[in-house]
Protein backbone atom coordinates (compact mmCIF):
# COMPACT_ATOMS: atom_id res chain seq x y z
CA UNK A 1 0.00 0.00 0.00
CA UNK A 2 1.33 3.54 -0.59
CA UNK A 3 -0.40 5.35 1.68
CA UNK A 4 1.23 7.21 3.94
CA UNK A 5 0.42 10.40 6.85
CA UNK A 6 0.88 13.19 3.80
CA UNK A 7 -1.87 12.36 1.76
CA UNK A 8 -3.65 15.00 4.18
CA UNK A 9 -3.44 18.39 2.20
CA UNK A 10 -1.65 20.94 3.87
CA UNK A 11 1.21 19.01 5.61
CA UNK A 12 4.80 18.44 5.01
CA UNK A 13 7.35 16.27 7.25
CA UNK A 14 10.73 16.39 7.26
CA UNK A 15 13.52 13.34 8.50
CA UNK A 16 16.63 13.51 10.15
CA UNK A 17 18.75 11.53 12.22
CA UNK A 18 22.44 10.76 13.00
CA UNK A 19 23.18 6.81 12.48
CA UNK A 20 26.40 7.55 14.70
CA UNK A 21 24.27 8.53 17.81
CA UNK A 22 21.16 6.54 16.80
CA UNK A 23 18.42 9.04 17.08
CA UNK A 24 16.96 11.50 15.10
CA UNK A 25 13.86 14.08 14.88
CA UNK A 26 10.73 14.41 12.70
CA UNK A 27 9.45 18.14 11.94
CA UNK A 28 5.66 18.04 11.23
CA UNK A 29 5.18 21.72 9.23
CA UNK A 30 1.67 22.85 7.90
CA UNK A 31 1.29 24.85 4.56
CA UNK A 32 -0.57 27.49 6.66
CA UNK A 33 -1.09 26.93 10.33
CA UNK A 34 -2.99 24.48 12.22
CA UNK A 35 -5.70 23.56 14.67
CA UNK A 36 -3.94 21.37 17.30
CA UNK A 37 -4.83 19.00 20.66
CA UNK A 38 -3.14 16.67 22.55
CA UNK A 39 -4.02 13.52 24.41
CA UNK A 40 -0.97 12.44 27.15
CA UNK A 41 -1.51 8.95 28.43
CA UNK A 42 1.62 7.84 29.40
CA UNK A 43 3.25 8.33 33.21
CA UNK A 44 6.47 9.54 31.82
CA UNK A 45 5.62 11.97 28.96
CA UNK A 46 8.29 14.66 27.65
CA UNK A 47 6.65 17.44 26.16
CA UNK A 48 6.68 21.01 25.15
CA UNK A 49 3.75 23.98 24.78
CA UNK A 50 0.89 21.46 25.74
CA UNK A 51 -1.04 23.26 27.66
CA UNK A 52 -1.27 25.99 24.37
CA UNK A 53 -3.35 23.57 23.04
CA UNK A 54 -6.16 23.37 25.95
CA UNK A 55 -9.24 25.33 24.17
CA UNK A 56 -9.07 27.40 26.97
CA UNK A 57 -6.14 29.21 25.30
CA UNK A 58 -5.60 32.48 23.18
CA UNK A 59 -4.05 30.76 20.32
CA UNK A 60 -6.08 29.01 18.01
CA UNK A 61 -4.01 27.40 15.55
CA UNK A 62 -0.02 26.43 15.59
CA UNK A 63 3.03 26.44 13.30
CA UNK A 64 4.53 23.26 13.65
CA UNK A 65 5.22 20.07 15.41
CA UNK A 66 8.85 18.54 16.44
CA UNK A 67 8.96 14.98 17.15
CA UNK A 68 12.52 13.84 18.51
CA UNK A 69 14.38 11.31 20.57
CA UNK A 70 16.88 12.23 22.56
CA UNK A 71 14.38 12.50 25.80
CA UNK A 72 14.72 15.92 27.42
CA UNK A 73 17.73 16.75 25.09
CA UNK A 74 15.50 16.43 22.05
CA UNK A 75 13.37 19.31 23.04
CA UNK A 76 15.74 21.61 21.36
CA UNK A 77 14.23 20.73 18.53
CA UNK A 78 11.34 22.61 18.72
CA UNK A 79 13.79 25.89 19.92
CA UNK A 80 15.36 25.17 15.97
CA UNK A 81 12.07 25.00 14.72
CA UNK A 82 11.02 28.33 15.92
CA UNK A 83 14.42 30.14 14.81
CA UNK A 84 13.72 28.20 11.19
CA UNK A 85 10.39 29.21 10.99
CA UNK A 86 10.20 32.93 12.09
CA UNK A 87 13.16 33.04 9.73
CA UNK A 88 10.97 32.28 6.99
CA UNK A 89 8.13 34.69 8.42
CA UNK A 90 5.63 31.98 9.89
CA UNK A 91 3.98 32.82 13.02
CA UNK A 92 2.08 35.19 15.45
CA UNK A 93 2.80 38.82 14.20
CA UNK A 94 3.79 41.02 16.69
CA UNK A 95 4.61 44.43 15.06
CA UNK A 96 7.06 46.38 13.49
CA UNK A 97 10.69 45.35 14.25
CA UNK A 98 9.47 42.13 15.83
CA UNK A 99 10.34 38.63 14.74
CA UNK A 100 7.33 36.52 13.87
CA UNK A 101 6.83 34.51 17.18
CA UNK A 102 5.87 30.63 15.83
CA UNK A 103 4.04 28.37 18.24
CA UNK A 104 5.74 25.05 17.97
CA UNK A 105 4.72 22.69 20.39
CA UNK A 106 6.64 18.83 20.76
CA UNK A 107 6.97 15.78 22.29
CA UNK A 108 10.23 13.24 22.91
CA UNK A 109 10.90 9.42 23.22
CA UNK A 110 13.54 7.83 25.60
CA UNK A 111 16.18 6.22 22.97
CA UNK A 112 19.28 7.06 25.27
CA UNK A 113 19.83 3.37 26.22
CA UNK A 114 19.57 2.21 22.77
CA UNK A 115 23.55 1.73 22.52
CA UNK A 116 24.02 4.64 20.14
CA UNK A 117 27.03 7.35 21.45
CA UNK A 118 24.84 9.79 23.31
CA UNK A 119 28.55 11.32 24.75
CA UNK A 120 27.76 14.61 23.01
CA UNK A 121 28.86 16.98 26.30
CA UNK A 122 27.54 20.09 25.67
CA UNK A 123 26.30 19.45 22.24
CA UNK A 124 23.15 17.31 21.77
CA UNK A 125 22.47 16.84 18.07
CA UNK A 126 19.00 17.83 18.32
CA UNK A 127 19.00 21.10 16.67
CA UNK A 128 21.35 20.30 14.10
CA UNK A 129 19.24 17.52 13.34
CA UNK A 130 15.80 19.75 13.57
CA UNK A 131 17.83 22.50 11.17
CA UNK A 132 18.29 19.51 8.31
CA UNK A 133 14.96 17.74 8.95
CA UNK A 134 13.20 21.57 7.95
CA UNK A 135 15.54 21.67 4.87
CA UNK A 136 14.37 18.19 3.85
CA UNK A 137 10.13 19.16 4.34
CA UNK A 138 8.34 17.84 1.72
CA UNK A 139 11.31 15.70 -0.46
CA UNK A 140 9.57 12.20 1.08
CA UNK A 141 7.40 10.44 3.75
CA UNK A 142 7.85 6.70 4.29
CA UNK A 143 7.96 4.37 6.95
CA UNK A 144 10.82 2.31 9.06
CA UNK A 145 13.79 3.29 11.20
CA UNK A 146 14.31 7.32 10.35
CA UNK A 147 13.75 10.40 11.83
CA UNK A 148 12.60 10.57 15.57
CA UNK A 149 12.07 6.59 15.18
CA UNK A 150 15.72 6.03 13.96
CA UNK A 151 16.90 4.78 17.47
CA UNK A 152 13.33 3.44 18.85
CA UNK A 153 13.20 -0.20 20.10
CA UNK A 154 9.46 -1.58 20.34
CA UNK A 155 9.20 -4.06 23.46
CA UNK A 156 11.80 -6.93 21.86
CA UNK A 157 12.19 -5.83 18.28
CA UNK A 158 13.71 -2.51 16.63
CA UNK A 159 10.79 0.40 16.48
CA UNK A 160 10.75 3.31 13.95
CA UNK A 161 8.23 5.35 12.20
CA UNK A 162 4.61 4.66 11.03
CA UNK A 163 3.03 6.56 8.42
CA UNK A 164 -0.22 5.22 6.94
CA UNK A 165 -3.64 6.97 5.42
CA UNK A 166 -7.37 6.45 4.93
CA UNK A 167 -10.18 8.36 2.87
CA UNK A 168 -13.19 9.17 5.67
CA UNK A 169 -16.91 8.84 4.37
CA UNK A 170 -17.15 12.60 3.80
CA UNK A 171 -14.29 12.48 1.12
CA UNK A 172 -11.85 13.93 3.71
CA UNK A 173 -8.23 12.34 3.90
CA UNK A 174 -7.00 11.49 7.36
CA UNK A 175 -3.61 10.10 8.37
CA UNK A 176 -1.19 8.95 11.12
CA UNK A 177 2.40 9.03 11.68
CA UNK A 178 4.02 7.82 14.76
CA UNK A 179 7.50 6.63 16.32
CA UNK A 180 6.88 3.90 18.27
CA UNK A 181 9.47 3.42 20.97
CA UNK A 182 7.08 1.10 23.52
CA UNK A 183 7.95 -0.64 26.91
CA UNK A 184 5.62 -3.03 25.90
CA UNK A 185 5.33 -5.90 23.19
CA UNK A 186 3.92 -5.18 19.31
CA UNK A 187 1.78 -7.75 18.26
CA UNK A 188 0.49 -7.91 14.78
CA UNK A 189 -3.18 -8.98 15.36
CA UNK A 190 -4.71 -8.86 18.98
CA UNK A 191 -2.43 -8.83 21.92
CA UNK A 192 -2.85 -12.14 24.10
CA UNK A 193 -4.90 -12.10 27.47
CA UNK A 194 -3.03 -12.80 30.70
CA UNK A 195 -0.04 -12.47 29.33
CA UNK A 196 2.08 -9.02 29.93
CA UNK A 197 4.86 -9.42 28.11
CA UNK A 198 8.14 -7.01 29.29
CA UNK A 199 11.24 -7.77 27.18
CA UNK A 200 12.85 -4.30 28.11
CA UNK A 201 12.89 -5.61 31.84
CA UNK A 202 15.37 -8.07 30.53
CA UNK A 203 17.18 -6.45 27.84
CA UNK A 204 18.65 -3.35 29.64
CA UNK A 205 17.91 -4.06 33.74
CA UNK A 206 17.57 -0.62 35.51
CA UNK A 207 17.80 1.86 33.37
CA UNK A 208 14.98 0.95 29.54
CA UNK A 209 12.07 0.39 31.81
CA UNK A 210 12.68 4.10 32.77
CA UNK A 211 11.43 5.94 29.35
CA UNK A 212 10.16 4.64 26.04
CA UNK A 213 7.45 6.17 24.48
CA UNK A 214 5.06 5.90 21.37
CA UNK A 215 4.28 8.88 19.82
CA UNK A 216 2.78 10.90 16.87
CA UNK A 217 0.11 12.55 14.94
CA UNK A 218 -3.32 12.24 13.36
CA UNK A 219 -4.25 14.56 10.95
CA UNK A 220 -7.02 15.36 8.64
CA UNK A 221 -8.27 18.01 6.48
CA UNK A 222 -11.60 17.66 7.65
CA UNK A 223 -12.36 20.44 10.01
CA UNK A 224 -12.16 20.09 13.93
CA UNK A 225 -12.38 22.38 16.22
CA UNK A 226 -9.62 22.70 19.09
CA UNK A 227 -12.21 20.85 21.65
CA UNK A 228 -13.39 18.26 18.82
CA UNK A 229 -9.20 17.62 18.27
CA UNK A 230 -8.88 16.31 21.86
CA UNK A 231 -11.69 14.33 21.41
CA UNK A 232 -10.20 12.50 18.59
CA UNK A 233 -6.91 12.19 20.53
CA UNK A 234 -8.76 10.74 23.05
CA UNK A 235 -10.16 7.87 20.59
CA UNK A 236 -6.92 7.69 18.87
CA UNK A 237 -5.42 6.55 22.06
CA UNK A 238 -7.43 2.90 21.57
CA UNK A 239 -5.64 1.73 18.87
CA UNK A 240 -1.66 2.10 20.84
CA UNK A 241 -4.17 -0.60 23.29
CA UNK A 242 -5.02 -2.75 20.26
CA UNK A 243 -1.29 -3.35 19.33
CA UNK A 244 0.70 -2.93 22.31
CA UNK A 245 1.04 -4.55 25.56
CA UNK A 246 1.31 -3.72 28.48
CA UNK A 247 0.19 -0.11 27.42
CA UNK A 248 -0.08 3.70 29.04
CA UNK A 249 2.27 2.25 31.37
CA UNK A 250 4.35 4.45 34.40
CA UNK A 251 7.24 4.11 31.83
CA UNK A 252 6.04 5.41 28.93
CA UNK A 253 5.09 8.92 27.69
CA UNK A 254 2.67 8.31 25.38
CA UNK A 255 1.21 11.35 23.23
CA UNK A 256 -1.11 11.32 20.55
CA UNK A 257 -1.37 15.33 18.51
CA UNK A 258 -4.83 15.82 16.59
CA UNK A 259 -4.39 18.04 13.77
CA UNK A 260 -6.97 19.37 11.58
CA UNK A 261 -5.54 21.26 8.41
CA UNK A 262 -9.06 22.55 7.29
CA UNK A 263 -8.81 26.55 6.63
CA UNK A 264 -9.42 29.02 9.24
CA UNK A 265 -13.14 29.42 10.05
CA UNK A 266 -14.26 25.87 8.84
CA UNK A 267 -15.96 25.32 11.95
CA UNK A 268 -16.14 22.22 13.16
CA UNK A 269 -17.82 18.74 12.02
CA UNK A 270 -21.13 17.45 13.32
CA UNK A 271 -20.58 14.72 16.34
CA UNK A 272 -21.82 11.62 13.88
CA UNK A 273 -18.49 12.73 11.85
CA UNK A 274 -15.99 13.45 14.54
CA UNK A 275 -17.24 9.80 16.08
CA UNK A 276 -16.49 8.27 12.60
CA UNK A 277 -13.15 10.54 12.83
CA UNK A 278 -11.92 9.03 15.97
CA UNK A 279 -12.69 5.73 15.40
CA UNK A 280 -10.57 5.67 11.94
CA UNK A 281 -7.78 7.83 14.26
CA UNK A 282 -7.67 4.86 16.52
CA UNK A 283 -7.26 2.43 13.58
CA UNK A 284 -4.94 4.07 11.84
CA UNK A 285 -2.98 4.45 15.13
CA UNK A 286 -2.99 0.93 15.27
CA UNK A 287 -1.92 0.34 11.80
CA UNK A 288 1.00 2.63 11.92
CA UNK A 289 2.25 1.15 14.61
CA UNK A 290 2.39 -2.23 13.05
CA UNK A 291 4.22 -0.44 9.87
CA UNK A 292 6.92 0.84 11.63
CA UNK A 293 8.20 -2.32 13.53
CA UNK A 294 7.01 -5.24 10.54
CA UNK A 295 7.08 -2.59 7.72
CA UNK A 296 4.53 -2.43 4.37
CA UNK A 297 3.83 -6.19 5.06
CA UNK A 298 2.00 -5.47 8.33
CA UNK A 299 -1.53 -6.53 8.36
CA UNK A 300 -4.28 -3.95 7.88
CA UNK A 301 -5.69 -5.69 11.30
CA UNK A 302 -8.31 -3.23 13.39
CA UNK A 303 -8.40 -5.98 16.48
Amino acid sequence: MNDRFTDVPGLRIGHAHDDHVQTGVTLVVPDSPMVMAVDVRGGGPGTRETDALDPSTLVERVHGLAVAGGSVFGLAAADELVLCLSGAGRGLAMGPGIPPVPVVPAVILFDLANGGNKAWGEAPPYRRLARSAFASLGTGDTSGLLGAGRGAVAGSRPGGIGSVSAVLSSGHRIGALIAVNSFGEVYEGAPPDGVVPMPKLRRVSGLAEQGNTSVGAIATDAPLTRAQARRVAMMAQDGLARCIRPIHTPFDGDSLFVISTAPEGSGGSDPVALAEIGTIAADLVARAVRRAVFGRAAPDRVD
